[in-house]
């Protein structure tokens, strides 16, 4: 053969006359073997091409060498890929080899190559489908065999294969995404739907109807026999909502059109939290209280429904009846006594709102007069007051305030902005000015005006939490979104309350008291700010006379902190110079390098010894940071949740308060969730300790009482606190069924001693004293499974059979295994249990000598 030059061609440009026809693709391979650990990439070139050109059939030689390897399956550089690769291009340079569409033996060929497609990765699907011509081939077979591939139950291998081929549009997307989201593979399926807005629509029509007030997912598992390890907790309505309007916002669809159901399942989350708010923690009011209940509620049935019983828990006849009256609510839908109790009220002549007037003397006063504050809506208020607001070298208190909406979707949008001078208050309408043409005069003078501000060095801007509020600012106003980028002269005032608090200064926060800048005004002034107004609605207008204090109260409290800080500085543990930390952007950064994070664990708090709690009933929340100690927390019997990757840290939150539990979180998130949770139920646990350290921590902080039978008496998986027990005899009946094989029977003994070793971390010879696993569970029966393999339990968790070593059956002395209903993990006595309790023998109420339990006799 002729020689070929650097792009694999031959020198005389035609095929080589002494060709060997019919060459074995099998020794063209091995002969690339030998080549390839040289990486000489030129003479691998010529090797192959040279090979391609002597096959008979280079697309079927392609297929058998691939069929004897498996390095093409997997991600990264391997022979077989730069063989598809290199096949692709030399293609390419010979298009009359190419088969006609229609040919047979094309077709042949493509069926094998889908299969060989569908175990690829995605580098390979390009040039397996411009080989295979599989981009011009009738799509018919291809959807044939996406659906067999259903049909065999393996619907993540056909999702993924569709995606490679493209035929999201000639598919079904509920039957695509189904399997898939019963398995929590929601990421799975929004990259199947990504760039076809219709099969956008179609999935979140699809997951809200799972959201509808009765809606069972089990009916649905059922419809599903081959879905293997259900994870239908993450498909409650309430979580399931949450992923809704997450997709729904990301898709920039319409969440009123697309998804009623989530949204009306987020607002009685919303609802709970009011009623939270209202009735037991007291700290909002009534007022407030029912504006925010009427815009959530609506002319929604449901939601009135809804509603009415959380009133009937929460309050008695009369206060539910006070509230059916303020909200309107439809009598047909009153209890009796309520109704009834309801018309003697509109018998009653109802009295007159009192005015609001802020007389308790034990909260900060406003120091100002009410005729100083001035309310600026118009571009004509902001020329009015522009030199006021400009003039240099002064001091000013600044603060942002917008309706909050208690996680029902939707970024919250900047509505008022007060700006504290020496003397008097500037409200600046936000809202109003939003709702202006952009480009118009009024929006541009304000945009003109607040840059000037904050840009201008000479003045001091005062601020709690300043970068937060600027960055509100921005995302409210397009001609503002560099501000906290051009921000001179600002002083954030968190930070150095981070360093009062760490300095143990005085004021420590007593439990149930004041918080955040609350707390600091207590601290420097003497009487904490009044925060029943925080929670109202910001874009009612016109604003009530309550919230007009309040807000400017909350600038105006700024002004006479610094004035003190600034003249007493070490009264506060403090420098003369308080610009060191406090600088938006980097408050949380400048009080961590001062004094470290707040309440990291190992903890003194200076507080009454905390009552005992039994390890099963201790209950938190951790944040997705702290899986490791989660882990850990579990595997000592504590009622543990954990956020999701995509969860906000709110949720969080709300989990405490509905359920009792205690925050576990790390980082920035602390400073937001402390404030929404009573005193002592969030803390910050230190990162840099290992999780075991971290658990150790935590339950002594919380005087955790935890002894032998609460070691593993939860799921480290699911948190289930239920297990099955499995007689020997039918764990191998069901890995049997199942399919998987044990090892060589001539391993024997041997075998199995090193692989307990494995499994265990110790050595054969090693023994865990009397450590003894015996939860108090029932034996796993028969009719406890579903009738057809794979073994499935009745509520739809597929067992985890796989994960159960071969030999393990061998082992001398085990007659029994565990599994969990929740998750379907497999679970067997082993030495993990010694080696815990050795880990955590300082906090274990009880010795290592007792058993958990008195050992159990198999049936």
């Amino acid at each position: 053969m002729d020689s070929q030059d650097a792009s694999g061609q031959s020198a005389a440009g035609e095929p080589a006359a002494d060709r060997t026809a019919g060459q074995d693709p099998l020794q063209l391979l091995q002969a690339l073997k030998t080549l390839w650990p040289s990486r000489e990439w030129l003479q691998l070139r010529e090797e192959a091409w040279r090979g391609f050109a002597a096959l008979d059939n280079p697309c079927a030689g392609l297929l058998d060498m691939l069929a004897g390897t498996g390095g093409w399956r997997v991600k990264g550089p391997s022979l077989e890929a730069w063989l598809i690769c290199e096949l692709h291009r030399w293609l390419q340079a010979q298009p009359g080899l190419r088969p006609p569409q229609g040919d047979q033996g094309l077709k042949q060929l493509q069926a094998q190559a889908v299969r060989v497609l569908a175990e690829s990765p995605a580098s390979l699907v390009e040039p397996l489908v411009s080989i295979f011509q599989l981009q011009d081939e009738d799509r018919g077979p291809l959807l044939v065999h996406v659906h067999h591939l259903r049909q065999e139950g393996k619907f993540k291998e056909a999702l993924m294969l569709a995606m490679k081929l493209k035929l999201q549009p000639e598919l079904d997307v509920e039957e695509m995404s189904t399997p898939l989201l019963l398995q929590d593979k929601l990421n799975l399926v929004e990259c199947y739907v990504a760039g076809f807005p219709n099969l956008q629509k179609r999935l979140l029509t699809l997951m809200d109807s799972w959201c509808q007030p009765g809606f069972d997912i089990n009916a649905i598992a059922r419809q599903h026999p081959k879905v293997a390890c259900l994870k239908l907790g993450k498909l409650s309505p309430r979580e399931l909502s949450r992923r809704v309007l997450c997709l729904q916002e990301r898709f920039g669809l319409d969440a009123a059109e697309l998804c009623p159901h989530a949204v009306a399942q987020q607002r009685l989350s919303a609802l709970r939290y009011l009623c939270y708010k209202h009735f037991v923690e007291g700290s909002m009011t009534r007022e407030n209280w029912v504006d925010h209940v009427q815009e959530l509620v609506g002319q929604n049935r449901w939601l009135q429904e809804q509603l009415l019983q959380l009133l009937v828990t929460h309050s008695d006849i009369g206060t539910t009846a006070q509230c059916a009256r303020d909200l309107l609510l439809p009598v047909e839908l009153l209890p009796p006594a309520v109704a009834a109790k309801l018309g003697r009220l509109q018998l009653e002549e109802r009295p007159a709102e009192v005015p609001f007037k802020d007389q308790r003397d034990h909260y900060y006063q406003l120091p100002i007069a009410r005729g100083d504050i001035c309310f600026l809506a118009s571009w004509e208020d902001l020329a009015q007051h522009e030199a006021q607001l400009l003039r240099p070298d002064q001091v000013m208190g600044m603060d942002l305030e917008w309706r909050p909406s208690f996680g029902t979707g939707g970024r919250p949008r900047a509505s008022l902005l007060q700006v504290a001078v020496e003397g008097r208050v500037f409200l600046l309408d936000l809202l109003g000015f939003s709702q202006l043409p952009p480009g118009g005069p009024a929006v541009q003078a304000l945009c003109r005006l607040l840059s000037r501000l904050l840009s201008d060095p000479t003045i001091t801007k005062l601020g709690y939490g300043m970068a937060g509020d600027l960055h509100s600012l921005g995302a409210s106003f397009p001609g503002l979104v560099h501000v906290e980028k051009e921000l001179q002269g600002g002083l954030d005032l968190m930070p150095v309350h981070k360093r009062m608090q760490m300095a143990k200064a005085p004021g420590v926060p007593r439990p149930g008291g004041p918080r955040g800048l609350s707390l600091l005004v207590q601290q420097v002034l003497g009487k904490p700010l009044d925060k029943s107004q925080q929670l109202s609605n910001w874009d009612r207008r016109p604003l009530r006379e309550g919230q007009l204090i309040y807000a400017a109260a909350d600038a105006y409290c700024l002004l006479e902190v610094h004035r003190v800080l600034c003249r007493e500085p070490g009264r506060f543990h403090l420098t003369a110079d308080l610009t060191e930390s406090m600088r938006p952007g980097q408050s949380d950064r400048s009080a961590s390098e001062v004094s470290g994070p707040p309440r990291q664990v190992p903890v003194a708090t200076g507080l009454p010894p905390t009552p005992e709690v039994p390890a099963r009933a201790f209950r938190v929340v951790c944040d997705n940071m702290l899986q490791g100690l989660a882990r850990c927390l579990r595997c000592l019997g504590a009622d543990v949740r954990v956020l999701g990757l995509g969860e906000d840290h709110r949720e969080a939150a709300e989990l405490a308060r509905q359920e009792g539990r205690i925050i576990l979180t790390s980082g920035l998130p602390y400073h937001k969730l402390q404030a929404q949770v009573r005193a002592g139920r969030c803390l910050s646990v230190d990162c840099s300790l290992k999780a075991q350290q971290q658990a150790m921590a935590v339950l002594k902080h919380f005087n955790v009482r935890v002894t032998l039978s609460d070691i593993f008496s939860r799921c480290q998986a699911c948190n289930c606190d239920q297990y099955l027990k499995v007689s020997k005899d039918m764990m191998q009946h069901l890995l049997w069924l199942d399919g998987h094989q044990e090892g060589p029977s001539s391993t024997g003994a041997e075998t199995t001693q090193s692989e307990d070793a494995r499994e265990s971390g110790l050595a054969p010879e090693e023994t865990l004293g009397s450590c003894a696993y015996e939860p108090s569970c029932r034996w796993l029966e028969a009719s406890d499974l579903r009738p057809s393999p794979p073994a499935t339990l009745s509520n739809g968790t597929r067992l985890q059979l796989a994960g159960v070593p071969a030999g393990v059956l061998r082992r001398p002395g085990l007659h029994h295994f565990f599994c969990c209903p929740g998750c379907g993990k497999v679970f067997w006595e082993g030495s993990h249990l010694g080696r815990v309790a050795r880990h955590f023998r300082e906090i274990l109420k009880e010795p290592l000598t007792q058993p958990a339990e008195p050992p159990r006799t198999e049936p």
